[in-house]
């Protein structure tokens, strides 16, 4: 009988919060079941919660961050990333102010990181330009 690893987790496609446990077999996602007994999603999942293993395991999905150097991209560490990231806003802001700065948020992300995105471009940025993609 083949032994799947069931991990609870939160579905990624939007932020009602469903939860759902991912079927982790030789370290590959290869299902998805609802959690029956979850306050939210009751037991059910939308079509895209029902086949969310399928863009994680999509072979052109990024695995590491890329940098542009010298025209081409190139795998870099995700502090490497992350420096760059900082350092480009930082740049921006001291020469064209905070408002120069935007942030789009998605509809894929949880409310907790939503609130994350807006508190770190008002605090930390200082700017209230942020919007997200989800049009209901």
């Amino acid at each position: 009988m083949i032994e799947y690893e069931n991990v609870l987790t939160t579905c990624p496609y939007c932020g009602t919060g469903c939860a759902l446990h991912l079927q982790v077999l030789d370290q590959k996602l290869v299902g998805v079941l609802p959690a029956k007994n979850h306050v939210i999603s009751e037991g059910g999942l939308c079509i895209k919660g029902w086949n969310v293993h399928a863009f994680v395991n999509h072979p052109d999905r990024l695995k590491k961050p890329l940098i542009r150097k010298n025209g081409k991209l190139e795998e870099a560490t995700w502090d490497e990333a992350l420096k760059l990231v900082a350092d480009k806003l930082g740049e921006i802001k001291a020469q064209s102010g905070p408002d120069s700065i935007a942030f789009l948020s998605s509809a894929k992300c949880t409310n907790e990181e939503n609130y994350l995105l807006q508190k770190f471009a008002r605090a930390v940025i200082g700017t209230n330009n942020i919007d997200h993609c989800a049009r209901l």
